[in-house]
């Protein structure tokens, strides 16, 4: 690999297919989990899964989704850095983010509650996903003047060492209560209209835009596209490695131990079974192996093979926006039609039908896509770029 690693092609320019691609295949993905979230929440699941309550038809759909935010802030890096090396300006790169990160939490706790909760000042404020890619950005913004090889120290050091932190847990009266629930432990915070639950704790998520940023090395630099691939592969292998050894040992890295079970299957299950919020090491070392080896599979499509998912992938924020409100609009005309269950909400009678319902929004909102990225070509409107 070594003879031919630095052969010299073209830099990339304008978007690259595979990672417009891999963005829109996790941004489907999201769209099912949403879809469950607003029509199975009388199914709900806890992360890590309790097995022995939860269907394995619905356990393997809510894994399914478990690659989003990971593949999605690893892109996010990966971009930066693609806008970095297209500008030649680190400091313009670093105001973007700033100003695009700043947005993003600007959105959580408006467009996005709102879109889940129908209230501007819910009782309870959720700062998810959004927030944690704004505030990822935010940070990326300062890690990004760090050499090269300090930003990857970054990285893996977050992604990999952040269990070991796992011990400190502080209480609401404790100094750094609020502080450390933004940053590593799930809490609420007093707001003066109610309160705020940081459903995503952010430290880990700083270790993965910053290991996307690092990425863009090997998309930016005068790399072969089939060295690229192999050091693709051979990253995600090394992290699927890593994950298989870390969990075998049942040790650090998971907080939550996998048990043999009744079948194989049930065991498999168990193994995989992992702790989102925060992500643990095993968590990041999984989703993310398996993001880079899709990532090199697209790499190897041919352009006509991906245009579906590169529509998704070319107005992400616009997608989130879109599904959560067409979302909304459709559980609460369902409401208004009486065609609520038991408890109060749309029911899915089974997790197959939260696919199907998925399905049937994927043509929609591919065609509100499609029309914001002929958009954003053919205007001069720099906002845009934001969607």
């Amino acid at each position: 690999m070594a003879a031919h690693a630095l052969t010299s092609v073209p830099p990339a320019s304008g978007r690259l297919l595979s990672i417009d691609a891999l963005r829109g295949l996790v941004m489907l993905l999201m769209l099912v989990d949403h879809v469950r979230e607003f029509v199975y929440l009388h199914g709900q699941v806890r992360d890590p899964m309790d097995l022995s309550l939860t269907p394995p038809d619905l356990v393997l759909t809510r894994l399914t989704s478990h690659l989003c935010a990971p593949v999605f802030i690893l892109l996010t890096g990966l971009s930066a850095s693609l806008h970095a090396h297209k500008h030649g300006d680190r400091r313009a790169t670093s105001v973007f983010l700033a100003k695009r990160g700043l947005l993003l939490i600007l959105l959580e706790v408006t467009l996005v509650n709102f879109a889940w909760t129908r209230s501007l000042l819910p009782p309870i404020l959720y700062l998810q996903v959004i927030w944690a890619i704004g505030l990822s950005m935010v940070a990326l913004a300062g890690l990004l003047w760090l050499p090269r090889a300090g930003l990857i120290l970054f990285a893996l050091a977050v992604m990999l060492g952040h269990n070991g932190l796992d011990g400190l847990v502080l209480g609401p009266g404790d100094t750094g209560y609020m502080l450390w629930s933004i940053l590593h432990q799930r809490g609420v915070i007093d707001l003066p209209w109610g309160v705020a639950r940081t459903s995503y704790p952010v430290l880990p998520w700083f270790g993965v835009i910053a290991a996307g940023y690092a990425l863009g090395l090997l998309f930016a630099g005068p790399i072969a596209p089939a060295t690229r691939r192999a050091w693709l592969l051979a990253l995600g292998g090394a992290a699927l490695a890593a994950f298989l050894t870390l969990r075998s040992f049942n040790g650090y890295g998971e907080p939550v131990p996998w048990q043999t079970g009744a079948t194989p299957f049930v065991t498999a299950l168990s193994f995989v079974n992992l702790t989102k919020y925060p992500p643990s090491a095993d968590f990041l070392l999984l989703t993310l192996g398996l993001g880079l080896w899709l990532l090199a599979l697209f790499e190897a499509v041919p352009p006509q093979g991906l245009g579906v998912l590169r529509t998704f992938g070319g107005a992400p924020l616009f997608f989130y926006l879109a599904h959560l409100w067409l979302l909304r609009l459709l559980h609460d005309g369902a409401l208004a039609l009486g065609l609520a269950g038991p408890s109060g909400r749309i029911e899915a009678a089974a997790p197959w039908q939260i696919w199907l319902v998925a399905a049937i929004l994927v043509t929609p909102l591919w065609l509100a896509c499609r029309w914001m990225v002929r958009l954003k070509r053919r205007a001069a409107w720099s906002a845009l770029s934001y969607l």
